[in-house]
């Protein structure tokens, strides 16, 4: 089983510690996200979770906890999302040189083959034009270019409750002029592209669709094949496998206006109050009389060794 941490909230920016209590633990609650009567319980055994999926914006306290990490077992890689944004977009992030530094730190401590780097989402507004964007994007596809094993984008989705005029849909000819200038910098830096549910086709800039929670990571980590299926219970054009996401929404104090998993800030408020770090849930507790199942979990890698030798 491959365990996303996670789509739907910051767990290493935020709730770092949780998360290790639950890995020496041995297990986690989840509730499910769209029926909360349903409390699942899920083994966290190295010998069941093939590999844990770390998204994030700025992983920095999680970094302490990574040796023990190692040193349980665990496979791990990061979808680690850094885009040049200001606070008008980002209000609650650290000043992004802080934040750059932060990747740099993290690949010298686990190794760039860890780190998928997220240009994400692509906003064009008054402020983020097309030149400007080609700007940042040379300037950090520079200074990562050692730190990151390659680089994920996407143009911004304008979701019904996005009431801003700070996001606007890209044109296709937009799409087009940034994916050609980002698959031609990209390249002169040896990094590959991948899109994340795209429907623009930038293949002949060299940028391919690929899975964020991607098979052949895995692999590479684990030096054996996996036998898993692509998940379809996300979003259309997703080519992630299948994972569990032990995330909750409502739950991630960043406040990015283009965030799609938080509603209100009033519900984040009101959960984060409910936050208790050795708490078997990462949000509340279990009700006296609530039911909780049993999640079936088991390894998806082959025994074969030396896949990649």
């Amino acid at each position: 089983m491959i365990l996303s941490v996670s789509r739907r909230t910051d767990i290493p920016a935020h709730y770092a510690e949780w998360f290790l209590n639950r890995l020496k633990a041995g297990y986690v609650l989840v509730r499910n996200p769209v029926n909360h009567a349903q409390i699942s319980r899920v083994t966290l055994s190295p010998d069941v979770i093939d590999c844990i999926v770390f998204w994030s914006k700025d992983p920095r306290n999680l970094l302490p906890y990574l040796p023990e990490i190692d040193r349980m077992g665990y496979r791990y890689y990061f979808q680690f999302t850094l885009t040049p944004y200001g606070k008008d977009l980002e209000p609650k992030l650290r000043k992004k040189p802080d934040i750059e530094q932060t990747l740099l730190t993290l690949s010298e401590k686990i190794g760039s083959e860890r780190i998928v780097w997220r240009y994400d989402p692509i906003i064009l507004n008054d402020t983020w034009n097309i030149e400007k964007h080609k700007e940042q994007f040379a300037r950090m596809c520079e200074k990562f270019s050692h730190a990151v094993r390659s680089i994920t984008i996407s143009f911004v989705d304008r979701y019904p409750k996005l009431k801003t005029d700070l996001i606007r849909p890209l044109t296709s000819q937009e799409m087009q002029e940034l994916g050609k200038w980002i698959g031609e910098t990209a390249a002169k830096y040896h990094l590959p592209v991948h899109t994340c549910c795209e429907t623009e086709d930038l293949t002949q800039y060299g940028i391919t669709k690929a899975g964020c929670i991607n098979a052949e990571i895995v692999e590479e980590l684990a030096d054996r094949h996996i036998n898993i299926n692509r998940d379809k219970n996300q979003r259309p054009g997703c080519g992630c496998c299948e994972s569990f996401d032990i995330g909750v929404y409502n739950t991630c104090p960043y406040g990015c206006v283009y965030c799609y998993a938080n509603f209100s800030p009033e519900s984040t408020l009101h959960n984060m109050q409910q936050y208790d770090p050795n708490g078997e849930l990462l949000i509340g507790k279990v009700l006296e009389g609530e039911p909780i199942r049993e999640r079936k979990a088991q390894s998806n890698l082959d025994e074969q060794l030396s896949l990649f030798l």
